[in-house]
């Protein structure tokens, strides 16, 4: 399971590649001035469009993409009232990458061959209701905003397309890069976090938080660890089970092409498949190990499953025994315990308070808490650090796998890899934010499993049906977007 969105902390200095506007001189001086509005904006606008981001749902009608009204492309294709058709928005994609913002900008808006707010749906903005009548000025910020998005995302390699193309890449590259997400661990019975009935957040209504993803904010934690511990036992790592996917990550390790499993999960399902901790980066931490909040005290974390199992908050042992110690040893003052707003309103009004106990701290044990990163912590510095100072320089295939990639910084690594090295993306829905080379999609298992079958390595797992026939099809309008489906499923 991956925990989203991944928290931002002072450790977390990656960020997506900004390509500032180097040919503003070349537009005449009318386009100038609508170029400089419109980058002025840009810096503002990106901020607010960061919500865009924060979600792993694979579903469409996630509330934040609602609240902004993104456009996906499958509605494009579909036909919006005045807005780009499909074939119209990739011209326009095309042509920026190809000539850069600010000629761009001066051919379309500078031209005046489109609108402001035509063009913003070729970029997946619909525009706002509020704008409605407004004029076409009012749209540059919210242009300048889509034209930034996609000239700095990374634009797909024309050369890799088919099913052929990437078992190719999969049987010839040496230095592999596979990104995971929640996808790789539902057919275990993990729950990923949003999907719609089924994801946890949908099951946490009971707790009577004002947004779900409160269960893992450190501050909720710290106040009332309970509410994690609630459902922690619903997202504890399988007994010793791990899904084909994870084996196909081990298989790549064992013919010596794994670079690095950058995975978003906690379930820590990785270790139970054989993938050496060496070659894993666990970028929002995991349930391998626990540590105290009081003592840090640091314990595997198979040693609290049990506690967590039977809905217990697990309590430091090394605590404990130093409070036994404590216990033989002669009884100093005891310490006061500060007033709490209740009993200082208690007093005021003249309620008897003469128990004497509840002016002092019983010392208690400190939470084990799993070693995952809750909102509000700093994510581990390997993450940056290896990344940038290593895997970017050796990396010469990189495979997305059950995520949408939608979750600073994870969402990000694509962008900061070299945009000459192939990127092959696995899940059941497609994205539309990044580029992809090569979209594969379905069943995580089922896609990994029948491209082994392809490369003619030998790919075995209890959950792979013997004889297991695949049908690929290709989608509709996408030379290089595929969907594989079990014959008979």
């Amino acid at each position: 399971m991956d925990l989203v969105p991944a928290p931002t902390g002072k450790s977390s200095s990656l960020k997506s590649p900004v390509v500032e506007v180097e040919a503003v001189d070349m537009a005449p001086a009318d386009t100038k001035e609508t170029i400089t509005t419109m980058e002025n904006t840009a810096a503002v606008g990106n901020e607010a469009m960061q919500s865009e981001y924060e979600t792993d749902s694979d579903d469409s009608g996630s509330d934040l993409e609602a609240e902004l009204e993104v456009l996906h492309d499958e509605e494009l294709r579909c036909g919006i009232p005045d807005a780009c058709s499909l074939d119209e928005a990739i011209a326009f994609r095309n042509r920026l990458h190809e000539v850069g913002k600010a000629v761009f900008v001066q051919e379309t808006i500078g031209a005046d061959t489109i609108t402001a707010k035509k063009l913003c749906t070729a970029f997946g903005i619909l525009p706002p209701d509020f704008l409605d009548g407004a004029p076409d000025s009012a749209y540059h910020p919210l242009l300048a905003i889509a034209i930034s998005r996609e000239f700095s995302r990374r634009p797909k390699l024309p050369q890799y397309n088919s099913i052929e193309d990437a078992v190719k890449l999969l049987k010839e590259s040496k230095k592999i890069i596979v990104i995971t997400g929640a996808g790789i661990s539902t057919s275990l019975g993990i729950p990923d976090f949003r999907s719609k009935d089924t994801g946890l957040y949908s099951k946490l209504e009971h707790l009577g938080l004002s947004d779900p993803q409160e269960v893992f904010d450190i501050s909720v934690f710290r106040e009332d660890p309970s509410i994690f511990f609630s459902i922690a036992k619903d997202i504890l790592p399988t007994e010793k089970k791990y899904s084909p996917t994870h084996g196909f990550i081990r298989l790549l390790q064992d013919k010596g092409k794994l670079l690095t499993n950058y995975t978003q999960n906690i379930d820590n399902i990785e270790a139970n498949a054989g993938v050496l901790p060496e070659n894993i980066v666990q970028c929002h931490g995991s349930f391998a190990t626990a540590s105290c909040v009081k003592c840090e005290h640091k314990v595997m974390g198979d040693e609290i499953f049990g506690d967590i199992r039977k809905g217990l908050i697990p309590e430091c042992s090394s605590c404990r025994k130093k409070l036994e110690d404590d216990s033989l040893k002669p009884q100093g003052m005891k310490r006061k315990r500060s007033t709490s707003a209740t009993q200082k309103r208690r007093k005021a009004d003249g309620e008897d308070s003469s128990d004497d106990d509840e002016d002092y701290e019983l010392p208690t044990p400190g939470v084990m808490k799993p070693d995952i990163t809750f909102f509000g912590e700093d994510l581990p510095d390997e993450f940056g650090r290896r990344l940038i100072h290593q895997d970017r320089d050796q990396v010469d295939l990189v495979i997305v796998i059950g995520t949408s990639l939608k979750v600073a910084p994870v969402a990000e690594v694509p962008g900061v890899l070299p945009r000459n090295v192939p990127q092959i993306y696995i899940s059941r829905t497609p994205v539309s934010h990044t580029s992809f080379d090569i979209d594969l999609l379905g069943d995580c298992d089922v896609v990994v499993s029948e491209l082994c079958r392809r490369a003619g390595w030998d790919f075995q797992h209890e959950m792979i049906p013997a004889g297991e026939k695949v049908e690929v099809s290709n989608v509709e309008g996408y030379e290089s977007r595929h969907m594989f489906k079990v014959v008979g499923a």
